[in-house]
């Protein structure tokens, strides 16, 4: 009986032991965390395919089409004139933009004169008995013959005879010893060769000015030219003639320009070519940047979008139902912000903004741009 209920009592307690060892078991397991799964938004538009013209934005600087570098040729001290010359003076076309004191050489160039007329008077008593036919031109010569005034071309010769004459006494070298100090005074005064503005004066009134030392810059501003950058793939719709709408850098003035060159040759490092666009108008000054959009040609069938939507440069998301699907499109022009492609048919939803992370098979929510 004893042995009974020993074996009844160690059966009961193993089946508490059990009981107690699975129930501790059951308190230290801890509960799997449950998450909410996320879903995202997105912003989608419909596709819509038309044609859609090509226009390269390029931009460059606007330089005044008329500019010249003043330099000296001969040497003297700068005298004042009827305006100052200082950047911003506005000359017009033949009038004197800066003078040099010439009174040296001008005594010199008379007493070269002084000397050619008494040559010429030695001369005429052989010439009116060797030549008594020829006398009276060469008379009427010396007569008018001013010495403060443009030494006049000396008479025709009519045989060969009187031309070695008239060299042989030295005529021809005196006078056009003449002629070149007369050409040379006229580089004491530069004149405008057009009307425009000086931008920059690099000597002041009294300075002594030496031969070959640059003056200042001198430039027309009714005519401009924007040197611009093309890529090589669209030279052959660049051609002479064609209009462009040119822009400042906050698109809020705007010019009409005309292609008027092309350069032959490809820049090696950048694959381009440079076209040359002149324009006209207000509030235009040289060395100003502007942009310049150049209309070329229309693709079919096309539609435009964000550079930032492309992935890989060929691909882009598109919203099936609501996971997002990358497909395979075929671009046609880059654009600065934008890109043309093709490939995608009418009323597909593609998304209208990046999303970041974003992968294919993810599922998102979608509102629809317009709304």
């Amino acid at each position: 009986m004893r042995k009974t209920v020993i074996i009844i009592v160690s059966i009961i307690a193993l089946i508490g032991a059990i009981f107690a060892g699975n129930k501790i078991a059951n308190l230290s397991k801890k509960k799997k965390p449950t998450f909410n799964k996320i879903v995202k938004t997105v912003y989608t538009k419909k596709v819509e395919n038309k044609s859609l013209p090509v226009t390269i934005t390029t931009s460059g600087n606007l330089v005044a089409k008329n500019k010249i570098d003043l330099f000296a040729e001969v040497q003297g001290v700068l005298k004042p004139i009827g305006k100052d010359f200082k950047a911003g003076t506005e000359f017009y076309k033949g009038q004197t933009i800066l003078a040099l004191n010439s009174d040296e050489f001008y005594a010199n160039l008379q007493s070269v004169k002084s000397a050619f007329f008494n040559s010429l008077t030695a001369i005429m008593p052989d010439i009116q008995l060797d030549y008594p036919n020829e006398y009276s031109k060469w008379q009427d010569y010396l007569s008018n013959f001013d010495i403060n005034k443009s030494t006049p071309i000396l008479p025709k010769t009519n045989s060969e005879k009187e031309k070695f004459f008239i060299s042989g006494r030295g005529i021809l070298t005196n006078y056009y010893n003449v002629k070149n100090l007369e050409a040379k005074l006229y580089k004491y005064t530069l004149k405008a060769p057009f009307s425009g503005i000086l931008t920059e004066a690099l000597v002041s009134q009294g300075t002594l000015v030496r031969a070959g030392q640059k003056l200042g810059e001198f430039i027309d501003t009714s005519v401009f030219e924007l040197e611009v950058n093309v890529n090589e793939a669209y030279a052959h719709l660049l051609k002479k003639g064609n209009k462009v709408k040119v822009s400042n850098l906050n698109n809020t003035k705007k010019w009409n320009a005309t292609i008027v060159r092309v350069n032959a040759k490809v820049d090696q490092s950048t694959q381009s070519i440079k076209a040359y666009l002149q324009l006209k108008g207000k509030d235009l000054r040289d060395g100003m940047y502007l942009n310049a959009e150049l209309d070329t040609k229309e693709i079919e069938n096309a539609i435009e979008i964000s550079r930032k939507l492309l992935v890989d440069d060929s691909k882009v998301f598109i919203v099936n139902d609501t996971v997002l699907k990358l497909v395979k499109i075929d671009p046609i022009y880059f654009g600065n912000e934008s890109v043309i492609i093709k490939g995608l048919e009418n009323g597909t939803s593609i998304l209208s903004k990046s999303l970041p992370g974003a992968y294919d098979g993810m599922l998102v929510k979608t509102i629809n741009e317009k709304e």
